[in-house]
Parts: C-alpha cells; structure tokens; sequence
C-alpha cells in the first residue's frame, strides 16, 4: 500500500515555502518566521521528512555557473494505457529530473539535465525507444531571463 504524503495545516505549508526559497534556514530562523517554538518547527520537520513530504535539501546555483549543464524540456505523447509503464521506465533515467503528467496533446512532461550534447541525444533516445511512447518533442534550454 502506498504511503500518504500531505501536509496537516498552514503552518506546514508555510515551512515548506519557507524552506523551498531558503533551504539553509535555521531552525531558530524558521520559528521566528512561523511564530511557533523550535522544537514545534523541529518536530514538524522530522514528520515532513519521515512522511516523504520533504525529500531532501538543497543548493540552488546561479545559471551562470552551470555553464556546462544542458537542460531541456521534453513533451511525450503515450499509446493508451500504457502512461504507468511508461513512468516507471522514466524514473529509472537519471537525467530525467522530474516527469510531470499534464493535459492537452501531450501525455507528459520531462525536464531534462545532462552534461553534454552526446549524453544528450542518448537520453532522447533511450525515451523514445521506451514501449508506450508514441511521440515526443524536445526543446533546449538557452537562457533564462
């Protein structure tokens, strides 16, 4: 059986934003800004944790500094039924940083990070030649503005 994840109230929610734009906050820090004590923040974090609501932390870089990071987007359309096996197979590619199921033409949406343009067009392919996928489309990140 699948294990929940949720947040129980505001002041859940409210740490997750906190911790999403400052994810090196204290937990002094994070009390004051919540207005609750630091063991209440140190005990909603270990349950946030614990749950899988929070996967992990970690450090966001300025663009400029990944100048050898390829990034892209790519829209994938799905035979049918097959979107469950499909996922499973698209987790199991490293690159692929997050899948995302959407409406519309396409079926999904996978952002991709590599570190050059061979590991690149080997993960394009690795996609498409996945059971269950019909079509995709790929654009390349150039600049973020």
């Amino acid at each position: 059986m699948e294990k929940r994840i949720y947040l129980n109230d505001s002041v859940d929610k409210e740490l997750v934003a906190i911790l999403r734009i400052d994810g090196r906050a204290s937990i002094s820090k994070l009390a004051k800004l919540l207005y609750v004590s630091r063991g209440t923040v140190q005990n909603r974090l270990d349950r946030l944790i614990d749950s899988g609501a929070i996967l992990g932390f970690t450090v966001r870089s300025h663009d400029e500094l990944e100048t050898d990071v390829i990034r892209a987007i790519m829209m994938i359309e799905v035979i049918g039924k097959s979107t469950t096996q499909v996922i499973k197979k698209l987790r199991g590619i490293a690159q692929l940083e997050k899948v995302h199921t959407t409406n519309g033409a396409w079926d999904l949406v996978a952002e991709i990070r590599t570190s050059s343009l061979v590991e690149f067009d080997r993960i394009l392919r690795d996609v498409r030649t996945i059971d269950g996928v019909l079509n995709s489309e790929t654009s390349l990140f150039l600049s973020s503005v």
